[in-house]
């Protein structure tokens, strides 16, 4: 490889990227923009659920229960209610969220509550119903130490292991930045190359002596640094406007992004170098991000998918991505226990790479 000729081309990479109209307010701005705003506002943090309370009870006990819930940040009491019937109506004119009926003798006698949630909103109903045993089971321990009340183990309240708070942009943050290498690293390469198609530039270099390996680098080194910036602005917006840090090494945050960098990258000129206009271009890499976002685990749970669908997520490369972003995020786990999904990335991080510079063909 001739390394004069390689430097001489990601100059004119650079001076191009530059010049686009396009490219350089994408990399400065999309990842500023979306780390800013989309924690904000895509969030599947629950909050004011309202809770329609059934007092069959009408104890101190019950009383306490019903206040501590109004008090907390996350549940409201819009209603205390004496029948089920009424406690129904709210739930389907959409004024009330979860439905809790305290039993009468509730206070001599500390026996299961029943919960009810709304499963027209599945995710508010279900953390709502959590909470509101979270709530209770706190109220009855208090009573217990104060009044030496037993409580039973089914009302223990609910701990949830790495993210005890339930906050969504501990989740959100990671799952962001495999969005962002998907755009930057594999869109904006394909874009880039198969405008010079169109502008007929690209003519210019199929009539020099250029290696197909040295041209192919020269597109894709400068979008691999920029994946790398990418990552470096994703961790400090993270920590200093969300305080969210990663809990492991970040060196293997970055080694996972180089990776995926090569895989979203091979991939982009992959498909510019088969794609003759730049709608042909936009048209196939937005049906590649629809699948990696779908199938890699970003928005649905891959253990929640069919068992057939599970064994393909296999070959989408940002699965693994995302298993490495949040089990190092939360869990703090080491390159060792995440050896297969770096051995994954590997094998097609080079099978991207060969087929961007098997499927360039120059032309005279």
């Amino acid at each position: 490889m001739n390394l004069r000729i390689l430097g001489a081309l990601l100059r004119k990479e650079i001076v191009m990227m530059r010049h686009n109209p396009i490219i350089p307010k994408m990399i400065v701005g999309l990842p500023i923009l979306a780390l800013l705003i989309i924690p904000l506002v895509a969030t599947f943090d629950v909050k004011d659920v309202e809770v329609a309370v059934i007092d069959n009870d009408h104890s101190l006990l019950s009383r306490r229960i019903i206040s501590d819930m109004d008090a907390s940040k996350e549940l409201s009491v819009m209603a205390v209610v004496n029948t089920h019937g009424e406690a129904m109506d709210l739930i389907e004119k959409d004024k009330a969220d979860v439905i809790l009926s305290i039993p009468q003798h509730f206070s001599r006698d500390i026996s299961q509550l029943n919960v009810e949630a709304n499963g027209v909103n599945a995710t508010k109903g279900m953390l709502g119903m959590q909470y509101v045993v979270s709530s209770v089971s706190s109220t009855l321990r208090d009573a217990n130490m104060e009044e030496g009340r037993n409580v039973p183990d089914s009302l223990a309240s609910v701990l949830y292991r790495f993210n005890p708070t339930l906050n969504f942009k501990h989740y959100m943050i990671p799952a962001l930045m495999v969005f962002l290498i998907i755009m930057i690293c594999g869109f904006l390469p394909a874009l880039n190359l198969v405008s010079e198609k169109e502008t007929g530039t690209i003519e210019a270099m199929n009539v020099t002596p250029v290696s197909r390996t040295v041209f192919v680098l020269s597109k894709l080194i400068p979008f691999w640094v920029t994946g790398i910036l990418v990552i470096t602005v994703g961790i400090l917006i993270g920590f200093f406007v969300y305080g969210v840090a990663p809990a492991g090494n970040i060196a293997c945050i970055y080694l996972a992004a180089i990776l995926l960098s090569l895989v979203m990258s091979g991939l982009g000129v992959t498909i510019a170098n088969k794609s003759a206009t730049m709608l042909q271009t936009i048209f196939v890499m937005f049906a590649f991000i629809i699948i990696f976002q779908l199938m890699g685990g970003l928005f649905t749970p891959i253990g929640s998918m069919p068992e057939w669908a599970q064994y393909i997520t296999y070959a989408v490369p940002p699965r693994f991505f995302n298993e490495i972003m949040r089990s190092i995020y939360l869990k703090g786990t080491t390159i060792f226990e995440l050896r297969s999904q770096f051995i994954w990335l590997t094998a097609y991080a080079v099978l991207a790479i060969t087929c961007a510079a098997l499927t360039y063909r120059k032309r005279t």
